[in-house]
Parts: structure tokens; C-alpha cells; sequence
């Protein structure tokens, strides 16, 4: 791809790509339905986003993940993460 797209990206977001893809090289193959995985999984993306998970968040993610079924991407996450509560 374009290096001026990741730049792009990394200038919007303030992401660092290098650590997007390490992300995503680290989750091919990871066991989704594992609690602990995907747990480590969220503080991660929550580190690299550098936007707190709250405990109780973090705990809805894991039940949607593990339990419901939900498949594990960053749209997913994000867009718990930018729910509001009602």
C-alpha cells in the first residue's frame, strides 16, 4: 500500500501503523473464546488507541466476545468503546 496512506492514517489517529500490524499479526490464530486472550487482547488495543477500558467495559467486551459470539476486529471494539451509555 501507499506509505502517504499510513502516514495519513497515523497523522488522523495518532496510531502508530507499526503497532496496528504487530496487533494484527499477533491475533491471527489467537483462541477468541479464551477469556484471558481477549482480555490481553483489549488492554492492547486499549494501550495502542491510548483510550482507558474501564473494568466494567472491559467486561461487556469479554461476555460479547467469548459468550455471544461476536467476531474480534477493530470496528467491533471501537465501536464499544465509543458507545454511550444510555
Amino acid at each position: 500500500m501507499d506509505n502517504n496512506f499510513f502516514k495519513n492514517v497515523e497523522s488522523k489517529t495518532g496510531v502508530n501503523m507499526k503497532d496496528i500490524f504487530e496487533l494484527a499479526n499477533s491475533l491471527q490464530g489467537a483462541n477468541f473464546k479464551d477469556e484471558h486472550t481477549v482480555r490481553n487482547v483489549i488492554k492492547r488495543v486499549s494501550r495502542i488507541a491510548n483510550k482507558p477500558v474501564s473494568k466494567e467495559m472491559e467486561d461487556k467486551l469479554v461476555k460479547s466476545i467469548t459468550q455471544d459470539g461476536k467476531n474480534l476486529d477493530f470496528g467491533t471494539i471501537a465501536g464499544m468503546l465509543n458507545n454511550k451509555k444510555k
